[in-house]
């Protein structure tokens, strides 16, 4: 296929940035269906925990699934092809942003649950959506003045925060599944740990090739012996219809109340951090700059997907913290294997069954593989912390407090349940909320605004372990480090 985006090298020839590698189609379609699996689960459960509260039917809920899965692939499509000025164009996944499901609760339960919940929610949504997506459209010298609230010290603690807060989602699963029968059987730590391990022993002596496609072999792998001894279950496949159309307002008119429009303009505000963040970690992994221009395409991606999302049926959209784990933990740094993955969520949503059997999963297994991946954004956070002087006690002072918050309603849960006005709970009852908010109010406080420029990231010296730039030449993507473009040379560990 033809590559795009060239650029010369060192020697004078042009060479494609690995991120702008298009990729054979045997591979596109391997390593775009394992980010699917790692997002799956992230995926789905928003729909879930949202239609569950707000008591719909397990036929409406089925529909909240597949338009979610629908909209995701069309969502992550813009944000890695990218559409004129909107999108990234870097291997970011889309996906539901966790931070929304108490607020739309909230909204839904307030307007008294079930469909008529659904369309003041989806009210919020597309306005919060089109906010967004205007809010990114601003002048340069403006919007480079608002991101200055955004440096690494920022940032850093926000992808650190997000980390810390989703590896417990992946214990979860690894139990299990929190509400399940079985919950904490050690059965559910046997699979997670059986997989969790396999995927690190591929990680550690398997091929590149192999340990690139680590993820999706020990979900395979975990699903494949937990099938054979009666613990994955697939009956779910058969109730399914063949194929589940998604179509506008399915549910109805939107309806637009002032309220429920403040919270989720809030909800955005976090989101835009979230992404901010990783717009930035994922430059950082794969050796691309990233700068004020690329974050309003990423912000901009996330307006228009939120808005699209309101009109499908779906729900507020952030670039997927999970998925930039991945692409840590595989070195596949091209865009377009996150394009291959937006088609088959576009396939899954439109086919209930295929979704039923990827749903097949089991928890334990799931909950393996995620929690690696967790933890590698949790890194990458501690990562971009590593750039900041955290021996001047004011950011030290950030950090701290900051993740202390983002422990507090995990911590103490009854202070959101029972010692808080619902609406405020549902607001603040986030660790991502609490923990960003906390970094941007004392980065505030401790540094001010900082200086012109100071939200562009620094930069940044990306190692290659030797099987990854041995990857690297076996895709013919490696691209050596080009003087003058800001980017310090790449050079393999020893």
């Amino acid at each position: 296929m033809a590559r795009v985006a060239a650029r010369l090298s060192t020697d004078g020839e042009q060479s494609t940035h690995p991120v702008d590698e298009v990729l054979p189609l045997p591979k596109l379609a391997l390593y775009g269906f394992q980010h699917v699996l790692a997002f799956y689960a992230g995926a789905v459960i928003v729909p879930i925990i949202v239609g569950n509260a707000l008591k719909l039917s397990p036929e409406q809920l089925v529909y909240l699934i597949n338009a979610d899965l629908f909209t995701c692939g069309i969502a992550s499509i813009i944000q890695a092809w990218g559409i004129g000025r909107i999108g990234a164009r870097l291997p970011l996944i889309q996906g539901v942003t966790f931070t929304a499901v108490s607020p739309m609760i909230a909204i839904g339960l307030g307007a008294g649950g079930g469909t008529a919940a659904l369309l003041v929610i989806y009210g919020a949504v597309i306005t919060a959506g089109i906010a967004t997506f205007a809010f990114a459209w601003l002048p340069a010298k403006a919007f480079r003045t608002v991101m200055r609230l955004f440096p690494p010290v920022v940032t850093g603690t926000v992808i650190t925060v997000l980390g810390i807060v989703l590896i417990p989602v992946g214990l979860n699963d690894a139990a299990g599944g929190l509400g399940s029968p079985d919950f904490g059987d050690p059965k559910n730590f046997a699979y997670a740990g059986g997989t969790m391990l396999f995927i690190l022993i591929l990680m550690k002596i398997g091929k590149p090739f192999l340990s690139s496609i680590s993820i999706l072999l020990g979900l395979v792998v975990g699903t494949t012996v937990a099938f054979l001894l009666g613990d994955a279950k697939f009956g779910d496949v058969s109730k399914s219809e063949w194929v589940g159309i998604t179509t506008p307002f399915h549910f109805g008119a939107p309806k637009f109340e002032w309220f429920p429009i403040v919270l989720m303009l809030i909800v955005m505000l976090i989101t835009m951090v979230e992404t901010t963040g990783d717009t930035y970690a994922v430059g950082d992994i794969v050796g691309k700059e990233v700068d004020s221009e690329t974050v309003a395409r990423a912000l901009r991606a996330d307006g228009a997907a939120t808005a699209l999302g309101g009109v499908l049926n779906s729900f507020p959209y952030v670039a997927f913290a999970e998925n930039v784990g991945l692409v840590r933990m595989t070195k596949v740094k091209s865009r377009f294997v996150v394009v291959a993955a937006g088609v088959f969520m576009i396939v899954l949503g439109l086919l209930p069954k295929a979704a039923a059997i990827v749903a097949g999963v089991p928890h334990g297994v799931l909950g393996g593989a995620a929690t690696v991946m967790f933890a590698m954004v949790a890194l990458a956070g501690i990562q971009t912390l590593a750039k900041v002087d955290l021996k001047e006690e004011k950011n030290a002072l950030i950090v701290g407090v900051s993740l202390a918050f983002a422990l507090l309603p995990a911590t103490v849960p009854v202070l959101f349940s029972k010692h808080m006005d619902p609406d405020l709970s549902s607001l603040l009852n986030s660790g991502v909320t609490l923990g960003a908010t906390a970094a941007i109010v004392l980065n505030l406080v401790f540094n001010g605004l900082g200086k012109e420029g100071a939200h562009d990231a620094p930069e940044v010296e990306v190692e290659l372990p030797a099987q990854a730039a041995e990857a690297d030449k076996d895709s013919s993507a490696a691209v050596p480090a080009q003087p003058g473009e800001g980017e310090a040379a790449r050079t393999p560990a020893s």
